[in-house]
């Protein structure tokens, strides 16, 4: 149990990879804070605080919308508060967005940004905050890990909105990693490819499976799993020199 006496703050928790993440962290000994606006469970079984609670009695889930930014900052501090520190944090929470930039309306573009770019800055900031002022344990004040995707990296046909907001959101990565280095915290991400989440619609059509599939070097598409055990690496406390990084989760998708 890596994360023994930790804590963590998950965003986006209720569903896929996000509540995957909780638990995982959870396993590895972390007290969880699984937060998320519902507790609605996108794949289906009990929401996240019942097998949350399995794990780990100390842990719970925390009704958050990452969009409002007083609600970010507080919950910050009340996790340092109860725990004593803050240890761990994953924004993971995130919103699809479709269609190309001239199918993109203002209200469309507004509604992704504020989930996948505000809310990312939401939680950052309300965790520095924290972070910065706790005493450095190992030459260490937190561990941030953000949640990206390879469409950050890449063009992502179709959805404008979306591509554009994991572009932001790796340089968010990028920039606390170097501008905070000195004081202890350590940011890195993990960017999945294509993530079988249980999820349905236009994003798990059978065209776009089989393309994903031959896009995929490795003979199967990925599971939350293994987006969560990237997470749990870079949260290992024995995980060390490693800041800025962007850990790719895609089956060598973007090696090909």
């Amino acid at each position: 149990m890596p994360l023994k006496g930790k804590s963590a703050l998950v965003t986006g928790a209720s569903s896929g990879i996000g509540r995957a993440i909780a638990l995982r962290l959870a396993k590895a000994g972390a007290t969880v804070w699984a937060s998320d606006i519902t507790t609605d469970v996108v794949e289906g079984g009990p929401p996240v605080a019942e097998p949350l609670a399995q794990i780990s009695p100390a842990s719970c889930f925390a009704q958050l919308d990452v969009r409002d930014h007083a609600a970010c900052a507080q919950l910050c501090a009340d996790i340092r508060q109860q725990h004593g520190r803050l240890d761990i944090v994953v924004p993971s929470a995130m919103t699809p967005g479709r269609g190309s930039l001239p199918e993109t309306t203002p209200e469309a573009w507004r509604r992704v940004m504020s989930v996948n770019m505000d809310g990312m800055f939401n939680i950052l900031s309300g965790a520095l905050v924290q972070m910065r002022d706790q005493t450095a344990e190992n030459d260490e004040r937190g561990r941030i890990v953000v949640i990206g995707s390879q469409h950050g990296m890449v063009a992502a046909p179709g959805a404008f909105s979306y591509g554009v907001s994991k572009a932001a959101v790796l340089q968010m990565m990028r920039q606390v990693a170097v501008e905070h280095a000195d004081e202890g915290i350590i940011c890195n991400a993990v960017s999945p490819g294509k993530i079988l989440t249980g999820k349905t619609g236009p994003a798990v059509a059978d065209d776009v499976l089989a393309y994903s599939q031959t896009r995929t070097p490795l003979p199967r598409l990925g599971r939350p799993a293994d987006v969560a055990g990237a997470v749990a690496f870079l949260c290992d406390p024995a995980t060390t020199y490693i800041t800025g990084h962007n850990l790719l989760v895609d089956g060598g998708w973007m090696a090909g």
